[in-house]
């Protein structure tokens, strides 16, 4: 007899045949749940940290969180988080520029009052420890059919040598045919230079003065596009103010309209907590780069002007004792160019670079000389074409005098990328840069700090353009300079790409900061928003047992001279081995030329160690460092503040 099952066995099948279908049609999403909780539970073992570090998620409270496009440590100790406008138009347009002062020691947070839009500027430390602070943005990008007003740069001339004048922002100039553009910025035109002739019988030499300024047509419209050059009368003035001020312009179209800088400059007081103004810069520059030089003044290079063009090659050097600003020879380089102080004087441009600039023009590594302004090219590069958005550093410790280039991309928004790394020693005869250890993957926007046990901590990027695709790498490892090799470290939980930073802190620690994605999606179809959240970095080193028994310095001088010995009270002379003066990082667009770490003489006595510092100021620029002392292990005391030169 044939078997008929019940009706009730029949739906109890059913059933479960259904709970079965559903329960496969889950499994994906079950078993990614587990292995998310497995993880997480492995990565919070205390031998997973012994080995690999840790990560932790800040909690900043809403009113302090920001834009963080620039991020600099004080020698407070604290971190100044600069995001002016932040890459946001409206708060641009609406005068609405942010600082934060961020504490780390018991993470608190203040808002700094932001006199200027410092979006894009350029920083460097002073002697004293205070932040020189230049340029920033005049006027945010108009690119493909959002140009919809004719605009270009244009020359204004003054040929009276008896009187400046000062043109307020929407200033109107007249073209020949009666079309009326007007001023982006304010602008002061200086009077004309006079020469008296030397026979008295001959007229004097007037040379007309020049100003330069960014202008757009007063309306909408293709009538306002011109190609011819032509002069332009001021609307307002009469007489010979008529005759004698004017405006040139060679073009004037509705071709994309690039950021422009301004020519601010300020000093950022760590004691005071605030910006002092000094003398403005000549150039006006947006994506500049500026590097601290042996005798404490800093050289400022590259970036966009007043007009949104790459400075010409023109640079300055600013000086903290008169608090102004000189010529410094002609150079031309690509926006943020990667420009580290040498041993002996000579600065180092490793190529790496942000943003602007042709990609046939100042992309060649090379010494640059400033006293014969003469520059010799650095060879040996992989993928030399792929330098845009790449991290550089010199290596630990500084007296070695190597340097090294981490990822990078093509120019602009090219999707390439590149796993290449490649170290160059400058103590050779005939440097020439060697392939180095590949990353696990091509990657932009790779952030490198310098640890105190001469490691190299490197994390985040993104393989495309701005995290195009969803291309964050969530990856972390340690670069070894002595057995050039990398090793990883735990992932991070937030993605960091372009306008991302990381910077070493006092108690050893690594925080990062920022990322501005093109796009929030894989399919790359919803606008991308600013990553606010500050992840910190805990390494191995300050892990468990470790973390519980580092070498201590108690009291010590605050203020080394170059050459000189600093002595501190340790009851842990016997464990230091070693110890680095770490210069603190001012770092934006994946440029870091402050960073350095540099290897003291070390000497232990009765309850005491005394650090030697070299005497070489080009190797040892005068500011404030961090002192960090290690122990055989390589962990490190927390940092004592020092003061040398």
């Amino acid at each position: 007899m044939r078997y008929r099952p019940s009706k009730r066995l029949k739906k109890t099948a059913i059933g479960t045949g259904v709970t079965l279908l559903l329960a496969g049609m889950n499994l994906p999403a079950a078993l990614g749940f587990a292995q998310d909780r497995l993880h997480e539970y492995r990565i919070s073992r205390p031998e997973y940290m012994a080995q690999y570090g840790s990560w932790d998620v800040m909690d900043v409270p809403d009113e302090f969180r920001t834009n963080a496009i620039h991020a600099a440590l004080l020698r407070t100790g604290k971190v100044l988080l600069i995001a002016g406008s932040g890459n946001q138009q409206k708060d641009f347009d609406a005068g609405t520029f942010e600082s934060i002062l961020w504490d780390p020691a018991d993470n608190t947070y203040k808002k700094v009052e932001t006199p200027d839009d410092l979006f894009c500027a350029g920083h460097a430390a002073l002697p004293d420890g205070r932040l020189l602070v230049a340029g920033g943005t005049a006027r945010y990008e108009v690119l493909g059919d959002d140009v919809t007003h004719a605009g270009g740069a244009m020359i204004l001339k003054n040929e009276d040598p008896d009187r400046e004048h000062t043109f307020p922002k929407g200033t109107r100039l007249r073209s020949p045919d009666g079309l009326e553009y007007l001023t982006e910025t304010d602008v002061t035109l200086p009077a004309a230079a006079k020469k008296d002739a030397e026979d008295p019988d001959d007229a004097a030499t007037v040379t007309a003065a020049e100003a330069r300024v960014f202008v757009s047509a007063a309306e909408e419209g293709e009538e306002y596009v011109t190609d011819e050059p032509a002069q332009y009368a001021v609307a307002g003035l009469r007489g010979a103010d008529a005759r004698n001020v004017y405006g040139l312009a060679e073009a004037l179209t509705l071709e994309d309209q690039d950021f422009q800088g301004i020519k601010a400059a300020y000093e950022f007081d760590p004691e005071a907590e605030r910006y002092v103004p000094v003398e403005p810069m000549d150039e006006a520059r947006w994506y500049p780069t500026l590097t601290a030089l042996p005798d404490g003044r800093v050289l400022t290079v590259s970036g966009l002007d007043d007009v949104g063009e790459v400075v010409p090659g023109v640079n300055e050097i600013y000086d903290p004792e008169t608090k102004t600003w000189s010529d410094a020879p002609d150079r031309y380089f690509p926006t943020y160019p990667a420009l580290f102080l040498t041993q002996g004087g000579k600065l180092f441009y490793t190529g790496a670079n942000a943003g602007y600039g042709p990609a046939d023009k100042g992309r060649d590594p090379g010494l640059w000389d400033l006293e014969t302004n003469t520059f010799t090219e650095v060879g040996g590069l992989r993928d030399p074409d792929q330098l845009e958005t790449a991290a550089s550093l010199l290596l630990p410790p500084a007296q070695d005098q190597r340097f090294m280039v981490l990822g990078g991309g093509g120019v602009g928004e090219s999707e390439k990328s590149t796993a290449r790394t490649a170290v160059v020693d400058l103590t050779e005869e005939d440097p020439a840069f060697r392939e180095g250890p590949a990353l696990p993957q091509g990657t932009r926007y790779l952030s490198s700090v310098i640890l105190p046990d001469d490691t190299v901590f490197t994390s985040g990027g993104s393989e495309d353009y701005r995290g195009r695709g969803k291309s964050d790498v969530l990856k972390a490892q340690f670069y070894d300079p002595e057995a050039d090799e990398f090793r990883p470290a735990a992932a991070p939980t937030v993605g960091r790409n372009y306008h991302s930073e990381a910077l070493l802190l006092p108690d050893g620690r690594v925080a990062t900061f920022g990322s501005d994605p093109l796009f929030g999606d894989r399919d790359n179809t919803r606008m991308g928003s600013f990553e606010d959240r500050v992840e910190i970095y805990t390494p191995p080193y300050l892990q468990g047992d470790r973390a519980e028994n580092r070498p201590v310095l108690g009291e010590g001088p605050g203020h080394v001279a170059p050459g000189g010995t600093a002595t501190f009270a340790t009851g842990d002379a016997d464990r230091i081995t070693e110890a680095r003066l770490m210069r603190p990082s001012a770092v934006t667009h994946t440029t870091d030329v402050e960073q350095r770490s540099i290897r003291l003489g070390v000497e232990a006595g009765e309850g005491e160690v005394a650090f030697t510092v070299p005497e070489d100021p080009s190797l040892v620029p005068p500011g404030w460092y961090m002192l960090f002392a290690t122990d055989a292990e390589g962990t490190p005391s927390e940092a004592s503040w020092v003061r040398v030169g």
